[in-house]
């Protein structure tokens, strides 16, 4: 046993299952479990109370869980550095324990923060792999096969115990508003914790998830058919490995299997571990650029859009009031769940980006404050895909009537949602304005011409594509960023790079 603590600090991985800084440490000292509430970060404009409600949930079963093993997660209010250096003044920290995260800029910059203070303390800090994502990556060839070989290590097992600690650790976890939250009213919110994550899982590889490949796409059955893990995986209740094998277990479990269920479930099952792999595709491109949540990946896209946005039409997609029923519908149902499928994120981002014409880091913004599953990879490289600033992705100009009548045929989410339209006929609910009585409904007229809006934004980002060196700049970033799976280019890139064709969907990975 070495003089001084093992500090376990814990970010967004909120268990003792599978957690290796925790197992670690734990064989080399007395381990101070520690969880520090950062007001700074909870200041940031993509946070919000949702989110800290799910995570204090979880924390609260953290604090359970390692009290079990004989020392309860301490908790600290404050900077991390300001923490750390009390700690080590009363204590002494022998080393620091981690998992890399791959968070937003304010993150990175508290980490590198962190490492000074750790340098110049004489701490060792250890960090260690939490995803499939690789620090640093040199290149994206062999990554899937990386991702494969990490996610099939044996699930590390929790510590039998921990020594209890002498003194006063503080295990007070703040409220929302202890940290300045604004209330945020997200009444049918999932309810954070391991238990939660893990009945969630259960759940879904045993009967939810039978026709998730076909049920996926539409909100009338995503919230049901889709696994629902992404909050769990975002705060770190369940260790993506564990998901992993647990899901792959499943599937060879159904292989041999003829019934039509089966099949069904098969399909299904195969979707979902290579949306695994997406999860972790999208973290590496911020991890490699941290730039992405900021700015435009490839600059050609540098001054397209305004700088600010037009506050009325801003405010109109927020508020779900903008005269396009299924826009308006999945707005609020994300407003009041802190989730939507993935299909509905794509198109509430395309809606914003291209008929709206709003810069994508406002509109990114409100969408993350709304998601309890903010995974800042995932989300700023989604955001940057469906606006057609990449350079790489194929443009994808949704249809919000179109994709009311594919994905809500019978109007039944529109109608729960969008309760103003109760009196429109099924013909025209996806387009009340062309109904002779919608003067009647109180709901507002559409705030753009959907087809003129569209074909505008068309053509001004094919404008840009045209310009001479947008193609080289664009095979740079593909070779950069671009998966290899598969052997087909995306756009703008050359065979030679080997990018599979999914970089080009939509694939805004909520599970």
């Amino acid at each position: 046993m070495k003089a001084g603590l093992q500090v376990v600090w814990f970010k967004r991985d909120f268990r003792i299952a599978d957690h290796r800084p925790l197992a670690r440490a734990a064989q080399a000292g007395a381990v101070l479990p520690l969880y520090i509430a950062e007001p700074d970060l909870w200041a940031q404009p993509d946070a919000s109370a949702r989110q800290w409600g799910f995570a204090a949930e979880s924390l609260a079963e953290l604090q359970q869980a390692l009290a079990g093993l004989g020392q309860p997660l301490c908790v600290m209010t404050g900077g991390v550095v300001d923490v750390l250096q009390a700690i080590h003044a009363r204590r002494g920290i022998a080393a620091l324990w981690s998992h890399q995260e791959t968070g937003n800029g304010w993150t990175y910059a508290r980490d590198r923060a962190v490492k000074a203070w750790a340098r110049a303390a004489g701490v060792p800090w250890q960090e260690l792999p939490q995803f499939g994502v690789i620090r640093p990556l040199p290149t994206r060839n062999g990554w899937a096969r990386a991702w494969d070989r990490a996610m099939a290590e044996p699930l590390t097992e929790a510590p039998p115990a921990l020594v209890a600690l002498a003194g006063d650790w503080p295990t007070h976890i703040p409220t929302a508003r202890d940290l300045g939250l604004a209330p945020d009213c997200c009444p049918q919110r999932q309810r954070g914790g391991r238990a939660s994550g893990l009945a969630t899982l259960e759940s879904f590889l045993s009967t939810r998830g039978r026709d998730f490949r076909f049920r996926m796409s539409s909100p009338v059955t995503a919230f049901d058919a889709s696994s629902r893990l992404s909050p769990h995986l975002t705060w770190g209740t369940l260790a993506m490995r564990e998901v992993a094998q647990a899901s792959r277990a499943r599937l060879q479990d159904l292989r041999g299997d003829e019934d039509a269920g089966a099949r069904s479930w098969r399909a299904s099952m195969i979707s979902f571990t290579g949306r695994q792999h997406w999860h972790c595709h999208f973290m590496q491109k911020l991890e490699d650029e941290p730039r992405i949540e900021f700015e435009n990946l490839h600059r050609a896209y540098n001054g397209l859009r305004p700088d600010r946005p037009d506050a009325d039409r801003l405010a109109a997609w927020r508020e779900g009031r903008t005269g396009f029923p299924f826009v308006d519908a999945c707005m609020r149902a994300l407003a009041a769940h802190g989730w939507i499928n993935f299909r509905m994120r794509a198109m509430l981002v395309s809606f914003a980006s291209y008929h709206l014409w709003l810069p994508w880091r406002e509109t990114g913004l409100h969408l993350a404050r709304q998601f309890v599953d903010y995974e800042p990879g995932i989300h700023w490289s989604q955001v940057q895909m469906q606006s057609g600033t990449t350079g790489i992705n194929t443009m994808r100009v949704y249809n919000p009537v179109k994709q009311g009548h594919d994905q809500d045929p019978s109007g039944v989410f529109v109608r729960r949602w969008v309760p103003e339209l109760a009196a429109a006929p099924l013909a025209h609910l996806q387009e009340p304005w062309r109904w002779e009585g919608a003067a009647s409904l109180g709901y507002p007229p559409p705030i753009v011409d959907n087809v003129a809006a569209a074909a505008a934004a068309r053509a001004a980002l094919h404008a840009v594509r045209q310009r001479s060196g947008h193609s080289a700049v664009a095979a740079r970033i593909a070779e950069k960023h671009g998966s290899r799976k598969a052997g087909m280019p995306m756009t703008g890139q050359t065979s030679r790079a080997k990018a599979k064709p999914a970089d080009t969907a939509q694939l805004a990975l909520d599970f």
